[in-house]
């Protein structure tokens, strides 16, 4: 089974795919985790990095490539990053497709508790990144993400706690095996 978890930064994602892939006991992989680590490998801060992809789309590209090849690997998994789905749905790869969302209050507190800061920096990083990688995704791709179309369930997990979250995918896996 492949399951993929998409949504915006700060909507829970990567903490609801953890419990999901260690209920099923499969593999979890984070596209952040890849992002991140891509640019730790240029010596290059998570800002420099997406400033960088802006302006150069191979860096999508190579993630898109790597995440593919999980995909349409053998094993089980559950594989989280915003174009997760997308890529399993244009790419006919069966996968259970979910999409997470949260409030942008919401999503502004995870992100400051989360990078132990302000609220008002973690509003705008979060306008900055919300911006850039939609403006990039619409760019290199003609999409939008958040488009319900590729999905299989959509999430507010605004008032959910991250069990919840898991549990409610949990659950929807298993009325569809």
């Amino acid at each position: 089974m492949k399951i993929t978890l998409s949504g915006p930064i700060g909507s829970g994602k990567t903490t609801v795919g953890r419990i999901v892939a260690e209920k099923l006991e499969i593999p979890f992989v984070s596209g952040g985790m890849i992002f991140r680590e891509n640019a730790r490998k240029r010596n290059m801060s998570v800002e420099q990095f997406v400033i960088l992809a802006e302006s150069d789309p191979e860096i999508d590209r190579m993630q898109d490539q790597e995440m593919l090849r999980m995909l349409r690997g053998d094993g089980q998994l559950v594989l989280e990053s915003r174009l997760a789905g997308w890529l399993a749905y244009t790419n006919d790869i069966k996968a259970y497709k979910v999409f997470v969302d949260a409030s942008p209050d919401i999503r502004v507190s995870r992100i400051a508790e989360r990078f132990q800061g302000s609220m008002e920096q973690a509003r705008i990083n979060l306008e900055v990144r919300d911006t850039s990688d939609l403006k990039r995704y619409r760019d290199y791709y003609g999409i939008d993400y958040r488009y319900p179309g590729y999905y299989d369930l959509i999430i507010d997990s605004s008032n959910l706690s991250p069990e919840e979250g898991a549990d409610r995918i949990y659950a929807a896996i298993k009325g569809t095996c």
